[in-house]
């Protein structure tokens, strides 16, 4: 998830000063910092966001409360003025609202899960390996935490056709 995301807030970025927010472990293990290693010429400002998480698992992606703690997170990133900010996370799209209404509209937000998402279309696609089926298609989840809470929220985002997920250790509890 990191390189395509870095690779398109290299060409999104039009001043040169990007931002990235992520989770403290995401943040900590510099491997953004590695990456953005490439294009020395790039000013690259991060912060860990750790309470975003709790927020989307939590199914509250609006309002004053995150509003106000997105304004404490992003207070850097503006002083910094940036003008790209690689959302980090795969919990960050979903904020993309409030994110943007904090940055401003000047402010590129780039998704890691959806530079992901297009480098593996791609890919699929250059490697004659993308198929398509006249039948539905069927998803299975899997949950390293509690598969309920997961399932709700998974219906709450993905819609009710979800089915339950199970525990990664392969028990339905």
């Amino acid at each position: 998830v990191i390189q395509p995301a870095v690779r398109r807030a290299v060409s999104a970025t039009r001043s040169g000063k990007v931002g990235v927010i992520g989770t403290n472990a995401t943040i900590d293990s510099k491997a953004y910092l590695d990456a953005f290693a490439a294009a020395p010429q790039l000013s690259i400002t991060s912060k860990a966001c750790p309470l975003f998480v709790e927020f989307v698992e939590n199914g509250k992606t609006t309002g004053d409360e995150i509003t106000k703690i997105a304004q404490d997170y992003l207070s850097q990133m503006k002083t910094a003025q940036i003008d790209t900010l690689v959302l980090g996370c795969t919990h960050y799209p979903l904020l993309t609202g409030v994110i943007s209404f904090v940055m401003g509209e000047k402010v590129t937000l780039v998704s890691s899960a959806d530079e992901t998402a297009k480098d593996l279309y791609r890919i699929l696609v250059e490697k004659n390996l993308l198929r398509s089926s006249p039948t539905k298609p069927t998803y299975s989840f899997v949950a390293s935490g509690n598969p309920e809470e997961f399932t709700d929220l998974a219906r709450r985002f993905l819609g009710p056709e979800v089915l339950r997920a199970k525990r990664s250790d392969g028990s339905w509890q």
